[in-house]
């Protein structure tokens, strides 16, 4: 037994055999332009009346965080809403839905916590899959801004879903 055979080093260079470094590019890859988002054929923005698809802004990317406030919220729930210190009293998860389910569930699932009386929901929309924009986080995103009833709404904390949820505080009835 020779002394390569027993060190483990000498073994795996001897497995993998002669390698080359990889070449650096001289210049990165310039970057893909981002999609607009789709309109439906045969609709405009006033006949839209609130539709998410419809109201293109800012478009947020995978690791962006969301946040909305409106004014009357004092800025110490404000504060509170960004770290998450308010319990979520339901949640909605939205993963598997296309744009117009998921607009459908969020309408309906809103509805039932103003009726309900809850104050702080959880919406979990994921984070989006592959490198393109995360479609149902901008919808998402979008919507709720659209909607009296939203006081605010914040990125959750990593532990509650980071960038792939959010938590939303509604006005009592």
């Amino acid at each position: 037994m020779h002394e390569d055979e027993e060190d483990p080093a000498a073994l795996f260079r001897a497995a993998v055999g002669e390698v080359a470094p990889l070449r650096k590019p001289s210049q990165p890859p310039p970057a893909a332009p981002r999609p607009r988002p789709a309109r439906r054929a045969g609709t405009d923005e006033a006949s839209a009346g609130g539709r998410i698809a419809d109201h293109p802004d800012a478009v947020l990317l995978r690791g962006d965080a969301s946040a909305f406030r409106r004014e009357r919220l004092p800025a110490r729930d404000w504060q509170r809403l960004r770290r998450g210190q308010f319990s979520a009293q339901d949640e909605l998860d939205l993963h598997g839905a296309n744009a117009l389910q998921a607009e459908a569930l969020l309408a309906r699932f809103l509805a039932e916590a103003v009726e309900a009386g809850l104050g702080c929901v959880r919406i979990v929309h994921g984070k989006g899959g592959g490198e393109g924009v995360p479609v149902l986080k901008n919808l998402v995103d979008r919507w709720l801004r659209l909607r009296g009833e939203v006081l605010a709404f914040h990125s959750a904390p990593p532990a509650q879903g980071g960038t792939g949820a959010l938590l939303v505080l509604l006005a009592r009835r």
